[in-house]
C-alpha cells in the first residue's frame, strides 16, 4: 500500500500557492502633527471650562511635573491635582492659546507653547486678569492617548 503523505504534502503546497489567504490589515494610526497638538489644547481648556479641575487634569499623565511660576516642582498627578481646586470656582477661567507646536521625529512627543489668561474676582469683588506664558510638553502613552507630563507657565505683562 502506497503512502497517501506525499499526495497529501502536494495538495497543502498547491492550496498555499493558489487560494488567496487573507491577512488581517492594520489600519495606520494617523501621524502625530503639530495641530493635532493644538486641537488637543483646545480641547483640554474646554474639559478644564466645563468639569474645573477633573477636566483639567484629565489630560495629565500619572507621572507628569508641573513647574510653578516663582515656586517648587509638584511632581506627580496626585499631588498637582491638590493646587487646582481654583478651577472649579465659577468666577475663575483660565484661558490659553497655543502659539506654537512640534512632534518629535518618533512621534510619541511633543510640545506646545503659546500665552493665557487667568480671570478672577478680587477680594474686593473686582475682576482681575492676569497674563502669562506657558509650555506644555506631551507624550503619547500606552493607549494611544496624549497627556501632557510637563507643564510651565510663567507670568507677563499686559499685552499691549
Amino acid at each position: 500500500m502506497k503512502s497517501s503523505l506525499p499526495i497529501l504534502l502536494v495538495a497543502f503546497l498547491v492550496a498555499t500557492i493558489v487560494l488567496p489567504t487573507t491577512r488581517p490589515t492594520i489600519a495606520a494610526s494617523p501621524k502625530a502633527t503639530p495641530e493635532m497638538l493644538k486641537q488637543l489644547e483646545a480641547e483640554f481648556m474646554k474639559a478644564a471650562a466645563d468639569k474645573g479641575s477633573q477636566g483639567y487634569m484629565s489630560y495629565y499623565a500619572d507621572d507628569s511635573v508641573e513647574v510653578p511660576n516663582g515656586g517648587p516642582l509638584i511632581q506627580g498627578k496626585a499631588e498637582i491635582a491638590k493646587g487646582m481646586s481654583f478651577l472649579d470656582d465659577k468666577n475663575n477661567r483660565l484661558l490659553w492659546t497655543p502659539v506654537g507646536a512640534d512632534i518629535s521625529a518618533s512621534g510619541d512627543l511633543g510640545y506646545t507653547y503659546g500665552t493665557y489668561e487667568f480671570h478672577a474676582i478680587d477680594k474686593d469683588a473686582k475682576p482681575t486678569v492676569q497674563y502669562g506664558k506657558y509650555t506644555s510638553i506631551w507624550k503619547k502613552q500606552k493607549d494611544g492617548s496624549w497627556k501632557v507630563v510637563l507643564d510651565m507657565g510663567n507670568a507677563s505683562p499686559q499685552p499691549k
